[in-house]
């Protein structure tokens, strides 16, 4: 009895840190955003039209931090979601969530790409590719915890949401080709795809 006891509390403090873990990680990138702008340099006494003219040239990282909040944000949302329906620790998540998260790390850089060289194909792309790359691992691990309790079906609304945040992510990549100063907006089509899923229309 001692036994089973201390293997079930030490699986709950395997997935305490692996959520813990998972949590500090979403923090630092989505605080390391902001790094990305660099703050200009105004000359003592140079008045308010340089610092006007300097605000202007950051605009486009300040909407591409604005973007990478919000979807980091977004994905940790359904990152605690998902981690909400895990009632046991098992190993098979680890690797799974590893490279989530080495992803999620990575959307600073991807961020600062893409603010530096805003409306360009290559750094849209590449922006947009990191997105779909975060929403396919998130899919992955949906996959590994419903292969923890297949008989449940209390995930369903979470894979429609995963499955919506992989569309939207392939719709900015199919934009990026077309119009790569927009191609991002493809996810906002994101409820759109999730009221699809759950209604069945589409699987």
């Amino acid at each position: 009895m001692s036994g089973q006891t201390h293997t079930a509390a030490g699986g709950a403090l395997s997935l305490e840190r692996l959520v813990f873990f998972s949590d500090a990680v979403f923090a630092i990138a989505i605080t390391l955003l902001v790094l990305e702008i660099r703050v200009p340099h105004l000359p003592h006494g140079s008045g308010t039209e340089p610092f006007v003219e300097a605000m202007i040239t950051l605009i486009p990282n300040f909407v591409a931090f604005v973007l990478s909040f919000l979807v980091i944000g977004r994905f940790w949302i359904t990152h605690h979601a998902l981690m909400n329906h895990v009632e046991a620790y098992d190993p098979r998540l680890l690797w799974p969530n590893m490279f989530y998260l080495m992803v999620i790390a990575f959307m600073p850089f991807s961020t600062a790409l893409l603010g530096n060289n805003i409306g360009q194909f290559g750094p849209a792309l590449f922006y947009n590719l990191t997105l779909l790359t975060i929403a396919l691992l998130g899919r992955l691990i949906v996959h590994r915890i419903e292969a923890l309790d297949p008989t449940s079906d209390t995930l369903l609304g979470e894979a429609a949401g995963a499955n919506s945040v992989i569309m939207g992510a392939a719709f900015s990549v199919m934009l990026t080709f077309v119009y790569p100063g927009i191609s991002q907006l493809g996810m906002i089509t994101i409820p759109l795809w999730i009221r699809l899923f759950r209604s069945g229309k589409i699987r």
